[in-house]
C-alpha cells in the first residue's frame, strides 16, 4: 500500500482522518441564496497540506505503514474557524490580572479590587478589566471615588469590557498628570461631575494613552504567557486561524513563540495605521509576508468608539443622551490624506466603525485611497506559488481587490451599503456583540437607525463580503455564540429577537466565519475549505452543526482541533503539541 516517487521515497499521507461527517466547505454561485455545502468521509493529509478527499477505502489505501490514522467514528468535522477580529494579548492580559468579566455590579466589581489589593505589593498597579455597567443595575458607571474607597492606596486603571472607556482612581490620575484642569486630548474625554471634577472616567484612546504611558510595561515573559492563555482559549472553540491587533511588542512575542516551535495558532496580525510611513514599511519587512502561521496584514485605525460606552461617532444625537453625538477620532481631511499615503504604499487597510458617522468617513477615506492607491500588497505571490497567495497586478484591478475593511459596521447610513459594494470594501463584523448589545440598542439609537444595525443580511444582499469574528476579550472566542446569534438573533434565553429579517442561515454564517474571513486576509485559497492543497486545518466537534437546532449550535463541544495536520487540541487532554 502507498505510493513512492521515482527515487523510491514515500509520498504517503502523513495522516489519514477516516469515518467522519466531514464538511469540506461551501461554493457560491450567483443568485444562490444559500451556500452549497460538499461532505466527504475522509482527508488525507501531507506537510501539513490536505492532499486528498473523498471516501474511506479511498484514503486508506493511500496510506503505508508510517501513515498516521484517526478514526472519527462517525463525528462531525468542518475547516477550522477563521475569527477575522480578536485583540488575543489583552484578553490573556485580563486573565493574568484583575479580570472583571461578567461582574454582575458594581458592589461585585469593588469587592474584587479590595481582595486584588489585599495580594500587591507596596506601588504596585491594580489593573484589569471586562466589567460592563449595562449589565448592572441602574447601569451606572463606576467613579474614582468608588475605586479609592477599596484600592488601599495602590494606582487602579480597569478597562470596559469594550476597551473604550476606563476608570481610574485618584492615583492613577494623579500619577498620569490628569487634574481637574487638564484638557480633553483630541479624539478622547476626561468625565467631569457639575463641579467641573474628573470623575475617574476616561473615554477614548487618545485620552487612554494619557494614563497607559505610565502604567509598567508588562514583561516578555508576561506577554507571552498572555498570548498561551488566549491561544488555548481560541484552539479549544475551533478556532485555528484569527487576524489580531495586539501591541507591536506582542507581535514579537509571537515571533519567539513560532520560532521555538510552540506557536500553534495561526495569527494575521493588524499593524497600527497611526505610524509613520516609514516606521509601517519597516515593520512590513521585518517578516516574511509568506508565512503561514504568522504574518502581518492590513493597517488597523479607529474612527470612533463603541455603541455601549455612548462614544460611537453618529451623524445624529443618541436617542437617550440628545447632547452626545459620540467621538470621532479624525478630521476627515487628514484621515483621508493618511489613507491616501498608506493605499499607495501598498497597504491594506482596515477600520474601526461603530456608529453611522464613522462608517461614513471610513467609506470617505477609502474611496480617496482608491483614487491614489495600489492594491494592497502585504500578502504578494511569493516565489513558491504553492503558498496559495493572490497575485494582483497593479492598474488593472477591481476596486475589491484592495479588500479594505470595516471593522464592526454596527450602525450604518441608509446610503452605506451600496457605498461598500460600490468600493468592494469588506463587512468584518462580530454577531456575538448582538448577545448583549440588543437589551440596548434600541434605546441608544431609536426605532429608525436601528434598522441599519448589525444589518449582516442586508450586506449580503447588496453583495458585500461578510466577514466574522468575535472581538475577543469583549466577547467570548467562542464562535457558536456568534452562528447562534447569526441564524435567530435572539438573546442566549430566547427571549428576545432583534430585528429578525436581518436573520442568516447556518450555511451564510459558517461561511463568513471560515470562507469568507480567509478572503479578508488574502488567503483564500489556502484556508477556509478542506480541498487539496489547502492548509490541513480543521475541527471535530460533537454534532452537525449544520443540523442542529439553534441552541445545539450555541452549547456545541469541541472535541478535536487540527493546525497543519496536528492534533493542537483534545477535550479528553486540553492543549497537546502536534
Amino acid at each position: 500500500m502507498g505510493q513512492a516517487d521515482k527515487a523510491g521515497n514515500s509520498v504517503a499521507p502523513d495522516t489519514i482522518i477516516y469515518d467522519g461527517n466531514i464538511l469540506t466547505g461551501t461554493r457560491l454561485k450567483a443568485g444562490d441564496a444559500d451556500p452549497t455545502p460538499g461532505r466527504v468521509s475522509a482527508v488525507a493529509i501531507r506537510a501539513g497540506r490536505i492532499v486528498a478527499v473523498g471516501g474511506d477505502a479511498a484514503m486508506l489505501a493511500l496510506k503505508d505503514s508510517h501513515t498516521k490514522a484517526i478514526d472519527l467514528k462517525g463525528a462531525f468535522a468542518m475547516p477550522g474557524f477563521n475569527d477575522a477580529h480578536t485583540h488575543m494579548a489583552s484578553a490573556g492580559r485580563q486573565r493574568l490580572s484583575l479580570d472583571l468579566d461578567n461582574v454582575a455590579s458594581l458592589a461585585a466589581l469593588l469587592a474584587k479590587v479590595q481582595a486584588y489589593a489585599a495580594r500587591l505589593g507596596p506601588g504596585e498597579w491594580i489593573l484589569g478589566g471586562g466589567w460592563d455597567h449595562t449589565k448592572w443595575a441602574g447601569a451606572k458607571l463606576p467613579t474614582r471615588l468608588d475605586l479609592d474607597a477599596v484600592s488601599a492606596g495602590h494606582p487602579a486603571f480597569l478597562e470596559r469590557t469594550d476597551g473604550h472607556i476606563a476608570i481610574a482612581n485618584t492615583a492613577a490620575l494623579s500619577a498620569a498628570g490628569i487634574t481637574d484642569s487638564t484638557p480633553n486630548p483630541k479624539g478622547g474625554q476626561i468625565d467631569r461631575d457639575p463641579d467641573r471634577h474628573a470623575t475617574g472616567i476616561i473615554r477614548e484612546g487618545p485620552a487612554l494613552a494619557v494614563v497607559e504611558k505610565v502604567i509598567p510595561a508588562p514583561s516578555l515573559a508576561t506577554r507571552r504567557k498572555a498570548i498561551e492563555l488566549s491561544m488555548q482559549d481560541a484552539l479549544s472553540h475551533g478556532v485555528t486561524s484569527i487576524q489580531d491587533f495586539s501591541d507591536w511588542e506582542d507581535f514579537l512575542a509571537m515571533e519567539e513563540m513560532e520560532h521555538e516551535g510552540t506557536l500553534y495558532l495561526r495569527i494575521a496580525e493588524w499593524i497600527d495605521f497611526n505610524q509613520t510611513i516609514g516606521v509601517l514599511d519597516e515593520r512590513r519587512a521585518s517578516h516574511p509576508s509568506d508565512d503561514p502561521l504568522l504574518h502581518l496584514t492590513f493597517l488597523k485605525g479607529f474612527m470612533d468608539g463603541s455603541l455601549g460606552s455612548r462614544t460611537a461617532a453618529m451623524n445624529a444625537p443618541y436617542a437617550d443622551d440628545p447632547n452626545n453625538y459620540g467621538i470621532a477620532r479624525y478630521d476627515q481631511g487628514k484621515l483621508n490624506q493618511m489613507a491616501a499615503e498608506r493605499a499607495a504604499d501598498g497597504f491594506q487597510l482596515g477600520f474601526h466603525a461603530i456608529g453611522d458617522l464613522a462608517n461614513d468617513m471610513a467609506l470617505n477615506a477609502m474611496a480617496a485611497a482608491e483614487q491614489v492607491g495600489r492594491p494592497a500588497n502585504v500578502a504578494p505571490t511569493p516565489k513558491n506559488a504553492d503558498a496559495g497567495m493572490v497575485t494582483i497586478t497593479p492598474g488593472v484591478v477591481k476596486p475589491s481587490d484592495f479588500r479594505f475593511r470595516i471593522e464592526h459596521a454596527q450602525v450604518v447610513s441608509p446610503g452605506a451599503f451600496d457605498r461598500f459594494a460600490k468600493l468592494g470594501v469588506i463587512a468584518s463584523m462580530q454577531p456575538s456583540h448582538l448577545l448583549t448589545d440588543m437589551a440596548w440598542a434600541e434605546a441608544r439609537l431609536g426605532p429608525e437607525r436601528v434598522k441599519r444595525a448589525y444589518a449582516w443580511k442586508s450586506f449580503l444582499d447588496h453583495g458585500v463580503t461578510l466577514a466574522f469574528g468575535t472581538d475577543y476579550p469583549v466577547e467570548s472566542i467562542s464562535p457558536f455564540r456568534g452562528l447562534y446569534a447569526a441564524i435567530t438573533r435572539q438573546n442566549v434565553e430566547g427571549t428576545q429577537t432583534f430585528q429578525p429579517r436581518e436573520k442568516l442561515t447556518i450555511g451564510q454564517a459558517i461561511y463568513a466565519y471560515t470562507q469568507a474571513s480567509a478572503f479578508a486576509e488574502f488567503r483564500e485559497k489556502i484556508k477556509g475549505r478542506l480541498e487539496p492543497g489547502y492548509l490541513a486545518d480543521m475541527v471535530v466537534l460533537d454534532r452537525d452543526i449544520t443540523k442542529a437546532s439553534p441552541q445545539e449550535v450555541l452549547h456545541t463541544q469541541v472535541l478535536r482541533t487540527v493546525v497543519g495536520g496536528g492534533t493542537v487540541y483534545q477535550a479528553a487532554s486540553g492543549l497537546t503539541a502536534p
